[in-house]
């Protein structure tokens, strides 16, 4: 994900043109807590109101199309009673692309617990059918558990900038480490032979598990955000993510048999080892991409026994 600027690293102009989109001044008043893009600053419109800013630099040419995309997908999914806070404008500057959306009065999410798994089950039953944007997750991790490109499979698919890094960090896995290499092959050879999906339905958030992306309110979930990753494919993508941190806590070990239940329900078990094995090889790629090398041997250890998890349900 990109980094956000800090308030007082924000250009001027960047609030000049926010204040020209949504026709009035805008005030900084202070970073909100969560969030890895560390991007989020409360602000108040002139009048009273308050909202959310998220300014980020600009990666790459095509970054203002993907944010008004992700503009489109929430406009879609408020219309379905998704509880996702509208955004109020998007914009971007000769240096930082920007959106603003309206403020939730409630706090990200410290932990997910069996309660906070359960509602976001039910959130992500309305992506069902719901795929609004031809930015496809579901075919995404198809090359990513099997290392193979869309033109090998016919498959005609442009991915972002960022997409097409991360795959290509993710196929560099292996020469990490010996431990690294032996679970890169294991997820290999489980997806091998799996033909790539073809169909797109639902809508998929792409980061829903991630606590700070769900703000809670006297333990109820009330909005979910960091919606700019959206598009489509199968809602089984979220529910994957979802037994991944479910492995962080004891005590949602039953709730991740349920969540692998209703994966398997969905997309069947060589969907399900998919999905698995692209949610794994990303999660391994992020402490590596950052220096991180200690956390490295507990994701892979995470990583097999999602795999043994899952070969138990076959």
């Amino acid at each position: 994900m990109n980094q956000g600027a800090h308030p007082e690293e924000l250009p001027a102009e960047v609030l000049d043109d926010v204040a020209s989109v949504v026709g009035a001044e805008v005030t900084l008043l202070s970073r909100l807590p969560g969030g890895v893009n560390g991007g989020a600053m409360r602000v108040q419109l002139a009048g009273g109101a308050n909202a959310v800013l998220k300014a980020v630099p600009r990666a790459h040419p095509t970054h203002l199309d993907e944010t008004l995309r992700a503009q489109r997908v929430v406009e879609h999914m408020r219309r379905r009673g998704y509880p996702t806070p509208a955004w109020l404008g998007v914009g971007a500057t000769a240096t930082h692309v920007w959106h603003l959306m309206d403020f939730v009065d409630a706090a990200p999410a410290p932990d997910l617990t069996q309660s906070l798994i359960e509602q976001l089950m039910e959130i992500i039953e309305l992506q069902a059918g719901q795929a609004s944007e031809p930015y496809d997750h579901w075919s995404y991790a198809w090359r990513v558990a099997t290392g193979q490109e869309s033109a090998v499979a016919g498959l005609d698919f442009n991915e972002t900038p960022e997409q097409s890094r991360l795959r290509q960090s993710v196929a560099r896995l292996s020469g990490y480490s010996s431990v690294v290499s032996a679970l890169v092959e294991r997820l290999r050879l489980v997806c091998a032979d799996v033909p790539p999906p073809r169909e797109a339905p639902d809508m998929v958030h792409a980061d829903l598990s991630t606590p700070s992306n769900i703000l809670v309110r006297d333990g109820a979930v009330v909005a979910v955000v960091d919606i700019g990753n959206a598009g489509s494919g199968t809602r089984a993508t979220d529910l994957t993510a979802l037994v991944w941190y479910s492995f962080q806590d004891p005590l949602l070990d039953g709730v991740r048999r349920r969540l692998w239940t209703r994966i398997l329900d969905l997309v069947g078990w060589e969907g399900a080892a998919v999905l698995a094995a692209a949610q794994i090889l990303l999660m391994i790629e992020v402490p590596i991409r950052h220096g991180r090398h200690d956390v490295v041997p507990g994701v892979v250890k995470r990583g097999h026994r999602a795999l043994d998890e899952l070969n138990a349900l076959r």
